[in-house]
């Protein structure tokens, strides 16, 4: 028990799983004490979530929304990958750093001109999805890149590699698993974004219009009930891209167990 108020200690995880599972408990018990009136128990979430699991309307929407998240993700990643190799190159070291600064830009104001500029639903929801994500994924990328040790290129060239062999192994496979790394603190942000930009162009669905379909009306139930949908979803996939880091690259689960 001493541990748990020990700074650096570590706890075993079954300690950890009771101390959470306890915080849980008392988080209900504490929500249930001040619920009423406009504000929903723990009950009455629950049974909206049960309801909405046994439709298939639920699920239609959260695969179009996941489709529509990988699809942003994978264009953002691709286009971070590119950007931030081409910032070893003094030519475009300028545009990479622009782009860093867009993370100041909002939204708002835009919004109109990317309906201009886009000619369906569909293409707005990924504009502005790209746009909101791309920024910091290549602040991320940058900040990889500026942290790697000048040892691992100085031993290439002692080792005879040309610049571009060198840069292919300290960079594009040496840091590959960043990039996993990158994607997966970053798909939290595409996700809270997803229910916004649908929000936007409610044509082709998505679990954003059904959000907003309830609140429209007040349902806080159902409201609630689907923002756990959107929680548990999001956790599922962080722990989906960790084991597909930690299966692709072993040596992270080393660290991870030194650590």
């Amino acid at each position: 028990m001493k541990k748990l108020f020990t700074p650096f200690a570590t706890a075993k995880p079954t300690n950890v799983a009771l101390l959470l599972g306890g915080q849980l408990v008392f988080a209900l018990l504490l929500w249930g004490k001040f619920a009423g009136g406009l504000i929903p128990g723990p009950a009455q979430v629950g049974g909206a979530l049960v309801e909405l699991l046994g439709s298939h309307l639920l699920w239609e929407q959260v695969f179009i929304s996941l489709a529509l998240t990988l699809k942003a993700l994978a264009i953002a990643i691709a286009i971070t990958l590119v950007l931030g190799y081409a910032s070893l190159l003094p030519f475009f070291q300028g545009l990479a750093q622009f782009l860093v600064k867009c993370r100041y830009l909002t939204l708002t104001g835009l919004i109109f001109i990317f309906t201009l500029l886009t000619r369906d639903g569909g293409q707005l929801k990924l504009s502005l999805l790209l746009f909101g994500m791309v920024p910091f994924f290549v602040t991320s990328f940058l900040s990889v890149l500026a942290a790697r040790n000048p040892q691992e290129y100085e031993l290439c060239r002692t080792l005879g590699y040309s610049n571009t062999r060198a840069l292919v192994e300290t960079v594009i496979i040496g840091k590959a698993e960043a990039a996993l790394e990158i994607l997966r603190q970053n798909f939290a942000m595409a996700w809270l974004m997803i229910t916004l930009v649908e929000g936007l162009s409610m044509s082709e669905g998505g679990i954003g219009t059904l959000l907003i379909k309830y609140n429209k009306y007040n349902d806080l139930p159902h409201v609630l009930a689907i923002q756990c949908v959107l929680f548990a979803t999001g956790i599922g996939f962080d722990a989906g891209l960790g084991a597909l880091r930690g299966w692709l690259f072993p040596h992270t689960r080393i660290k991870n167990k030194i650590k």
